[in-house]
């Protein structure tokens, strides 16, 4: 007799067979419709039908992920948001249906929460708080969120009494493992297919992906991110972070302080403290590029829910910050590119973005940027310094037109950003969209444009540095010119100079191979030509002449390369 917990494990196992087919047979679906519309009708001279019907195809795709996202919950609505992130590989009719899919599932049942956050802590919920609150204060995808009290031992030790505690939701370790297996071998279909192999690198974005989902999932290693955030601002009393109960935190269990207060987004509350909005907006968007320049260091999701203003007792305020666990740590690499970006963003240098975008790693080296460099030429002169109510007196249409050409142009080109750089982008796409709901005149290039000063002056202090360094590798260069020219001199007078050519001897090989083919094909088409005009008068020659094209068509199809 199989006991229960017997059965409950031979329920999950079939559930997650389950879900691990039914997450393939849809994107097995997604591969065929656009096999089928991308490669097949083109070949038979169908591409316009494949071209009409793009867009309504496209949107259809995006709404049934977005509902089998929504039904299977997990990480499956965390795939979706960071698909809407990625215009550098989807088209934007499949990245605005998913813009909006929101984090929030249906509550876990209390005792199932209550379960597994006792196992975690060791002991009951009630030993380790004096109270805790079954109803959530909020329910994500992967785990959902309560309020509770400290005891009263740790309220002493701590200095704090009101908590939020985060909780896993149960087994959500093998729903991850799961999802992640099935978009592993997605990705390696789709790197079999040319058209999207040659557009993006699938596994390795998957990969990417991975690394940010079970960081996500290890609620250390997001105290550990609150404990750095609130070190880089302690001594900025504009920002505020919640402590953490590391006596009560676990892998599945967090517990922080309760920093609640006015939602960033709540114009009228922040009226009613006597708070401007569009005071709120300026610093938000400070504080915002501090961490991105200062303390590379940046909060990736800063949404509403997850940025406060908390009004002070000597009437000033400050912004705090909650959930870390989606953070983004700026390498050098990109921070480098970054200050190039911004002090061209400043001076509107549209060839300054490019080689920014290049520093960042977003484009090669050897792209072809020309038409991208225009079309940012065009937007610097079309939108640069635009505030968000002159944007809106723009004629709807004419925005559509330009993004849809820029957005071609950008998926035109061999682009493929960085994990880090794409939760930089959310963080500084959801920084914008905030400042613009609190003060609809605010203007993005503003508090830019002290940064970019700042970085010109630090740049002109590593520009002397540089040229002393570069100054002194040519005058070393130029001393060792002579030794090195006359050691070569001597033996070519000796004749002992070599020089290797293998490569080029290649080269020419393989050019004389494709030409031997070329003339095979030219050969092939003159005498089935020949053939057939020599069925009418001479059938025998006709035909003997269409056969023997057979031998230079094999060659030019089989020959060697």
């Amino acid at each position: 007799m199989i006991s229960r917990e017997g059965v409950s494990a031979v329920h999950e196992t079939r559930y997650h067979r389950a879900r691990y087919r039914r997450i393939l047979r849809f994107a097995a679906r997604a591969f065929a419709q656009i096999w089928w519309f991308e490669l097949v009708l083109p070949r038979f001279g169908l591409a316009r039908v494949a071209d009409r019907t793009r867009d309504a195809r496209m949107l259809r795709l995006a709404r049934r992920f977005r509902a089998l996202a929504v039904e299977l919950g997990g990480l499956m609505i965390k795939v979706g948001q960071f698909m809407s992130s990625r215009l550098d590989v989807l088209p934007p009719e499949i990245t605005a249906e998913l813009a909006d899919l929101q984090d929030e599932v249906p509550a876990e049942r209390f005792d199932d929460i209550r379960a597994a956050a006792e196992a975690e802590l060791g002991m009951p919920l009630a030993q380790a708080f004096a109270s805790f609150d079954p109803v959530p204060v909020a329910a994500a995808s992967l785990g959902q969120a309560h309020r509770a009290t400290l005891s009263a031992a740790d309220a002493a030790d701590t200095g704090l009494e009101r908590v939020i505690v985060k909780v896993q939701r149960p087994g959500i370790d093998e729903i991850v493992a799961v999802d992640l297996a099935a978009l592993r071998r997605v990705s390696r279909w789709a790197s079999r297919v040319r058209a999207v192999s040659s557009r993006v690198d699938a596994p390795a974005l998957v990969e990417e992906f991975a690394a940010t989902c079970h960081e996500e999932i290890d609620y250390l290693h997001e105290a550990a991110s609150a404990e750095r955030f609130a070190s880089d601002f302690a001594a900025d009393a504009r920002v505020g972070a919640p402590a953490v109960v590391w006596e009560r935190s676990t892998r599945r269990v967090l517990t922080l302080e309760d920093v609640t207060a006015i939602k960033i987004s709540d114009t009228a509350a922040l009226r009613a403290a006597g708070i401007e909005p569009a005071d709120v907006a300026h610093v938000f968007a400070q504080v915002m590029l501090d961490q991105v320049f200062t303390h590379s260091f940046v909060h990736a999701d800063p949404h509403p829910g997850n940025v406060f203003v908390t009004p002070l007792d000597d009437g000033d305020w400050r912004l705090t910050f909650i959930d870390f666990g989606m953070m983004a740590e700026v390498p050098d690499g990109i921070r480098a590119g970054l200050r190039t970006l911004v002090i061209a963003v400043a001076a509107r240098d549209s060839h300054g973005m490019i080689v920014a975008a290049q520093q960042i790693g977003v484009l090669l080296p050897s792209t072809n940027t020309v038409e991208l460099e225009r079309a940012l030429t065009v937007l610097f002169a079309r939108f640069g310094g635009m505030g968000f109510n002159e944007l809106r007196d723009v004629d709807p249409r004419e925005l559509q037109r330009f993004g849809l050409e820029f957005g071609e142009t950008v998926r035109s080109l061999p682009v493929q950003f960085p994990e880090k750089l794409l939760l930089l982008l959310r963080a500084v796409s959801l920084t914008s969209g905030m400042c613009s709901a609190l003060d609809p005149a605010f203007n993005i290039w503003e508090p830019v444009e002290p940064y970019a000063t700042k970085l010109l002056r630090d740049e002109s202090g590593n520009l002397m540095q540089d040229m002393r360094d570069q100054t002194m590798a040519n005058a070393a260069t130029l001393w060792r010119l002579p030794a090195r020219v006359d050691a070569a001199l001597n033996r070519l007078d000796s004749g002992s100079l070599t020089f290797d050519i293998s490569s080029l001897e290649l080269r020419l090989d393989r050019i004389i191979r494709v030409a031997y083919r070329a003339v095979s094909a030219v050969l092939f088409g003159g005498m089935l030509i020949g053939g057939v005009l020599l069925l009418e008068p001479a059938s025998g020659w006709g035909v003997g002449l269409m056969c023997a094209s057979v031998l230079p068509l094999l060659h030019a199809i089989f020959g060697k390369r």
